[in-house]
């Protein structure tokens, strides 16, 4: 797009296709005491791989030996044939998808990660980015452990096996490697007698427990208990040490009580649909937000348009509240996967309809519409779709988005750009609204935000949700992004691959 009024123009990418979304974060799945606990761990992960889909992995114990199978690419990919399922023996599982927001793509980095201790072997899978990773690391890389990985998820396999605390085995080592890390983590680990899940101090990062007949399950969101036959029992709460075993369910605390701050992302945007969290149907509260939209920024529209598929839910709750027509105007292509071509420019203009294509039976010419979204990152794909419905003789372009700004990058667990790609960093609603070519452009407030999940506001001093980027009010500490060389911050290892 050509530089507007001193703005300057978006990032171009390789066929016009940067991927304009916050990337999943990862998804852990656990089975104890089934026969078939590898093939009930690949379902629950098919089920999970909205969260990640870069690697699939399953580690089981069958009484004498672990078993292991990690690959790379997405698990129907590898755990749909009987053979691979048949050499995941045991009664025990614990899984893991995975989107690499530290460390790189790369086998090495697939988990879940297996250890041999001197109590014995340990499967851990983790959904999360602790924020004191590479301090640690460099601590334990200086006293003599040495790293096969570039996961941060490494550094708590190695605070365990060095831990001096030896009173209770392999839950008093466990309790000492979280007091040492910091940041969000939900785990799930597989021993030679438990399956163990762990939720860190604020519960930023989801586990929830379900029963299958004698079986007990862990998984990342309700969804994956569903595909199965699973219960739904209870979550792991913030801060709660889920111990897993022949004598039933005990519950630790690994921390002093305090709030729970929920990722607020996942209700918009990360979790499945039809999962629940905090007792909320992400489906509903989806759609709440876009009743909060309709009431906080109106248009004056003829017909209300999502941006597929993420934007669904929150158009159809403000086109019931605006009282406006829904049409789905846009269609996604659901098997575009990255590419690196890079032709010439007349034909890289074309890579948008990889992606978005008008539904031809549903005419915009000459009509007003709005266009609802569940977020802006960097706004180029916002960009194209708006010059899209225009090519198609839409008469004016409105844009909604269902959260607020997202202004600060995220630690957590969530892939966000540093702060220089986020458009709502660097621009006003009014300079964004002009980058992306739009009649209008409207964010949801951050009470408006809370008001979809049942909250009356914010509370500043308290807040109830981890909200950091749209805040900038991040609830841990930032030690490795606070230390001495934070541009060095992802440099885990000197091997590239």
């Amino acid at each position: 797009m050509d530089e507007i009024a001193g703005i300057p123009p978006l990032p171009t990418e390789p066929f016009g296709l940067a991927d304009d979304k916050l990337h999943e974060e990862c998804g852990v799945f656990g089975v104890f005491n089934h026969p078939e606990a590898a093939a009930l761990t690949a379902l629950g992960l098919h089920a999970l791989q909205h969260r990640g889909q870069e690697a699939a992995g399953i580690v089981t114990f069958d009484g004498a030996q672990f078993h292991a199978e990690r690959r790379l690419g997405l698990v129907g990919d590898h755990f749909n044939r009987k053979g691979v399922i048949d050499n995941l023996r045991g009664n025990m599982a614990v899984g893991h998808v995975r989107y690499a927001t530290v460390g790189e793509t790369a086998l090495r980095n697939v988990q879940p990660l297996f250890a041999d201790l001197d109590i014995g072997g340990c499967a851990l899978a983790h959904n999360g980015n602790l924020t004191n990773a590479l301090t640690l690391r460099r601590e334990l890389v200086s006293s003599g452990s040495i790293f096969q990985s570039t996961s941060d998820t490494e550094v708590i396999v190695h605070l365990i096996a060095r831990s001096r605390e030896r009173r209770d085995g392999f839950m008093s080592r466990l309790f000492d490697a979280l007091r040492q890390i910091e940041g969000a983590y939900a785990l799930a680990a597989l021993t030679r007698k438990r399956l163990i899940g762990i939720r860190d101090p604020l519960g930023i990062r989801p586990l929830v427990i379900g029963k299958l007949g004698d079986a007990t399950i862990l998984s990342s969101e309700t969804c994956a208990l569903d595909i199965i036959g699973a219960e739904f029992i209870r979550e792991v709460e913030n801060g709660e040490v889920v111990e897993i075993s022949d004598q039933g369910i005990d519950s630790h605390r690994a921390f002093p009580a305090q709030p729970a701050r929920p990722c607020i992302f996942e209700y918009i945007y990360f979790a499945r649909p039809d999962s629940i969290m905090g007792g909320h149907c992400v489906y509903d509260v989806r759609k709440g937000l876009g009743r909060e939209l309709a009431r906080e920024a109106p248009a004056d529209v003829d017909v209300v348009v999502p941006v597929p598929d993420s934007g669904v839910p929150a158009a159809i709750g403000y086109a019931h509240e605006a009282r406006i027509p829904f049409e789905l105007g846009i269609i996604r292509n659901h098997y575009v996967g990255r590419t690196f071509i890079e032709p010439e420019q007349r034909i890289r203009k074309l890579g948008v309809k990889l992606k978005h294509n008008p539904t031809p039976s549903i005419s915009v010419e000459g009509k007003r519409i709005v266009l609802i979204d569940d977020s802006i990152v960097r706004g180029t794909t916002s960009t194209k779709i708006v010059s899209m419905m225009r090519e198609h003789g839409a008469r004016e372009v409105h844009m909604r988005i269902a959260c607020p700004p997202i202004k600060y990058p995220d630690f957590y667990g969530i892939d966000t750009p540093d702060t220089g790609a986020l458009l709502a960093a660097n621009h006003d609603v009014e300079s964004m609204r002009r980058i992306l070519g739009c009649d209008s452009l409207a964010f949801l407030t951050v009470d408006g935000t809370y008001r979809a999940l049942g909250l009356p506001r914010r509370d500043p001093d308290q807040p109830q949700f981890t909200d950091h980027c749209f805040t900038g009010d991040y609830p841990t500490k930032l030690r490795d992004w606070d230390g001495p060389e934070p541009g060095q911050r992802h440099r885990l290892s000197l091997m590239a691959v």
